[in-house]
């Protein structure tokens, strides 16, 4: 896949506060956001080789799933528009008009969008609601909620060759568990990945960062963990507490954060840094995507 002026390697910034400081701890973002303004972070690393694939195996048509608010709805949306493929976005709940920005610009980009009761969205991998979907599109090349798939792993495990820094722990947010299975997966020595859930009840991702790395590689690593501690009540919630800490890691790092993944992880990890979770002299990278 070729013709988008992706910015890759993407930026590796150390930032510096007293409070960091006096912690003992450094650092670093990962600046994936910046990778390109329409695939912005993990959503271009997960897509690219399914795109290939999509490519290869002669299809002209992709679905995937999500909700209202998707990030990962608008970037297929994008690459329908950019790479020739028509695209349908399957959204979880009943459709809502106006559409929000996010849908909106989906259908900018062409996307045709359809709505699922969510008690069916519970069952969208299975092979007869997949099967239904075919009946009603024809033939399509499926992307799964969140991009995260066997062929989304390498893509995300190639950031880790970009860090040209010795570091201890990387950190993301995790809504699939795709990005963690990917990072961990290309880590070296005592290197560890830590997820940050940003769903309620989200215990189940531990089995899906194994089975995504079983299916990708053959195995699952060892090096990862996954906070379950840091949702503020589910998905794309959030309350005064998340505002305030967005409002002041702005003012002290210069970086607004997205409230429904990375301001998660983030305070997360500013709180575990608080509690003297990671030992002075840790270096840590935290994906921003």
């Amino acid at each position: 896949m070729t013709g988008l002026n992706l910015r890759l390697p993407s930026p590796l910034i150390e930032v510096h506060d007293g409070h960091l400081d006096a912690k003992g701890v450094r650092l670093y973002f990962k600046r994936d956001d910046l990778i390109h303004a329409e695939f912005p972070g993990n959503k271009w690393r997960k897509l690219k080789y399914n795109l290939d694939a999509a490519t290869k195996d002669g299809h002209s048509k992709l679905l995937t799933f999500g909700g209202a608010y998707s990030n990962h709805v608008r970037a297929v949306a994008a690459a329908g528009k950019h790479f020739g493929f028509s695209t349908i976005g399957v959204i979880r709940g009943e459709e809502c008009k106006p559409l929000n920005s996010s849908l909106e610009y989906a259908v900018d980009c062409g996307m045709a969008l359809t709505y699922m009761d969510r008690e069916t969205y519970r069952h969208k991998d299975e092979s007869d609601v997949v099967g239904s979907l075919n009946a009603k599109f024809g033939r399509f090349y499926l992307i799964p909620e969140g991009g995260s798939n066997a062929l989304a792993l390498p893509g995300c495990a190639e950031l880790i060759e970009e860090i040209a820094v010795d570091f201890d722990v990387i950190c993301c947010a995790c809504g699939t568990g795709g990005t963690l299975a990917g990072i961990a997966s290309a880590l070296r020595g005592d290197q560890q990945a830590k997820g940050f859930a940003v769903l309620k009840g989200a215990g189940f991702l531990v089995d899906n960062v194994r089975e995504l790395q079983e299916r990708a590689f053959g195995c699952a690593s060892d090096d990862w963990s996954i906070e379950l501690g840091y949702h503020f009540g589910g998905y794309a919630k959030v309350d005064q507490t998340l505002r305030l800490f967005i409002a002041d890691f702005e003012s002290r790092f210069g970086l607004k954060l997205d409230w429904v993944y990375e301001a998660k992880m983030m305070y997360g990890l500013m709180d575990l840094i608080d509690r003297n979770h990671f030992k002075a002299g840790t270096s840590i990278v935290a994906l921003i995507s």
